[in-house]
């Protein structure tokens, strides 16, 4: 029997199971990603956007990506725009929403925004516990999983000891502090650049997989 691990929702349940295949998340209506999509938010072209999103799910996507992170435009209030008419059209909402951004304001302008059970990408302990502790605080009152990076406040880990000893550190302030559903937390160890031919990048693959089955262990 398979086990549940993590449940999220649009209008409609996604149920990830141990026994789920590759979850698509579609990624082209993020604005650092796709200059296309860029263009159409910085001239207010919210059909055309809307048109992104739609193909993005009746593509497969299982979860859409949305970003506004770009200096050029408000990127709280692109969110809150292009969230709200997502709402408004069920063949889009039906999926769940990941909320995208390196900046906090962004992202819970956009949890107040979503239906259903969306993801936030992401939080860290970059800036300290205390930091974490308040905004892993805020997706679990928003009913929301969330993506944590393995980030602490002396950087990104490169190791595979760096990378595993900052989930577990992350995991147990979520899990024992804030009373975070362990379903609900989904680690990202980071993968840096690879094959840039510095000898020193070359394990930098290799300890990205080695570390996620290590997280899986613990």
């Amino acid at each position: 029997m398979s086990t549940t691990t993590l449940k999220l929702s649009g209008l409609e349940p996604l149920i990830v199971t141990t026994e789920s295949n590759f979850i698509n998340i579609g990624e082209r209506t993020n604005v650092t990603g796709s200059r296309v999509f860029l263009k159409m938010i910085q001239s207010g072209d919210f059909e055309a956007a809307l048109a992104v999103a739609l193909d993005q799910v009746n593509g497969g996507a299982q979860i859409i990506d949305i970003n506004m992170d770009e200096g050029m435009i408000d990127g709280k209030a692109a969110m809150v725009e292009f969230l709200n008419l997502i709402a408004a059209e069920p063949d889009i909402a039906r999926v769940p929403v990941m909320i995208d951004s390196s900046k906090w304001e962004i992202i819970v302008a956009g949890l107040k925004c979503i239906q259903g059970k969306g993801v936030v990408n992401s939080i860290s302990l970059k800036e300290g516990e205390e930091s974490f502790i308040h905004q892993a605080q805020l997706c679990l009152n928003y009913g929301a999983a969330i993506i944590v990076m393995a980030f602490d406040e002396k950087g990104q880990a490169e190791t595979i000891d760096k990378k595993v000893r900052i989930c577990k550190r992350a995991y147990d302030v979520l899990v024992n502090q804030v009373d975070f559903d362990p379903r609900d937390i989904i680690f990202d160890p980071n993968i840096f650049a690879v094959a840039t031919g510095i000898e020193e990048h070359n394990p930098f693959a290799l300890n990205y997989i080695e570390a996620c089955k290590e997280i899986k262990i613990q």
